[in-house]
């Protein structure tokens, strides 16, 4: 064979070589490390951790060192705190393209959980917007835990005073993700046709509100047995996946926000207006390609003029908070709770939430 033929098969086996190294090294997931037993002290916390990726079976409830808050953070001693997909996907290091960030074969941070509700304890000497006793609300690693620690900067808010800690807890990651799907990606405006695929969810209860109070006309797409909760929250009119197609509906909607991705965004073209928007907040599972398999559906779709399709990957916002605080402490936004575990239970809730029957939050009590 002739050099200039060798070269590009000598080229294209390298190139396999690295996938395969590459698929191995991101999928590889060391085994587990048992917990380092401490004795008991009056500065240990219960909290729950990781040392290696799977199934529920891999969290721990361990004592920890009780945290100390730097000059910029405020110390919380945590009351409720919520279960969110990002959660058991961190878990189990699934899609294998997270383990780039999360840790290659075993976690790099052993705290787990997210969104929580508490109450300031402790301040940093640079905080001056948190005091002790103030209780608040937000984002940050390490929830599933008696206390933490948070940059006072960062996605932490005050707590409406007529909203329980259970309801607080709720928020942070499922009501931004919502509000910037609709208002960021999606320009809401009054007198919308909006569609929520995924209604009943932890985002979807939160969008059907949100979208309410922007003033817009929603449908929302869920199970029969949860549409009179999902009407409760505002919704205008409801979809059964069960019994329907919602993409062959003769409605056209001004924007449709996808959580669930079941529907390619083509399918959801034909109900689109000529002038919508379409945004993708849920994927399908999967440990390689499938999660973004209608991302990289979206790269192929030819929008007719004016429709605008993307996805979202939100982000946490001080200020998206303090507005949704706001509109908490005005009624306009409420927590839907499904159930409530204990923090020695937080492998069984998420089992529930990987099981895809949660209707709204999954709430852990401390």
């Amino acid at each position: 064979m002739k050099l200039r033929f060798k070269i590009p098969l000598y080229l294209l086996a390298l190139l396999s070589l690295l996938l395969l190294v590459s698929m191995f090294t991101l999928g590889y997931s060391a085994r587990c490390l048992q917990p380092t037993p401490t004795d008991q002290q009056d500065s240990l916390i219960q909290a729950v951790t990781y040392n290696c990726y799977g199934a529920s079976e891999v969290l721990n409830i361990e004592l920890i060192e009780k945290p100390i808050p730097a000059a910029n953070q405020v110390l919380v001693k945590v009351e409720a705190a919520s279960v969110n997909p990002l959660d058991w996907h961190y878990m189990r290091g699934s899609p294998y393209v997270m383990r780039l960030v999360s840790g290659i074969g075993r976690p790099k941070v052993r705290a787990f959980g997210s969104d929580y509700a508490g109450v300031v304890e402790e301040v940093g000497s640079d905080v001056s917007d948190f005091k002790a006793g103030d209780a608040v609300f937000g984002t940050a690693n390490g929830a599933f835990a008696e206390y933490l620690v948070v940059n006072h900067d960062r996605a932490i808010a005050i707590k409406p005073e007529s909203i329980s800690f259970d309801e607080a807890a709720g928020v942070s990651i499922a009501a931004i993700t919502a509000l910037q799907a609709l208002r960021d990606k999606g320009t809401i405006a009054a007198g919308n046709k909006v569609l929520i695929n995924g209604a009943s969810g932890g985002v979807g209860t939160y969008a059907v509100q949100l979208a309410k109070s922007f003033g817009a006309e929603v449908t929302g797409v869920s199970s029969a047995r949860n549409h009179q909760m999902v009407f409760s929250l505002g919704a205008d009119d409801m979809v059964d996946y069960r019994v329907e197609n919602v993409v062959d509906r003769d409605t056209k909607f001004d924007l449709i926000v996808d959580n669930v991705g079941n529907f390619s965004p083509s399918e959801f073209q034909r109900i689109l207006a000529d002038d919508g928007t379409y945004v993708l907040v849920g994927a399908t599972a999967g440990d390689w390609i499938m999660p973004f398999k209608n991302i990289i559906k979206l790269q192929f779709i030819k929008p007719k003029a004016g429709q605008t399709f993307s996805n979202l990957m939100a982000e946490l916002s001080q200020n998206d908070l303090k507005l949704l605080s706001e509109l908490m402490q005005n009624g306009e936004l409420r927590t839907v709770i499904d159930r409530t575990y204990r923090l020695d239970q937080v492998p069984a809730a998420i089992d529930y939430s990987e099981s895809g029957r949660a209707r709204g939050k999954i709430i852990i009590n401390f």
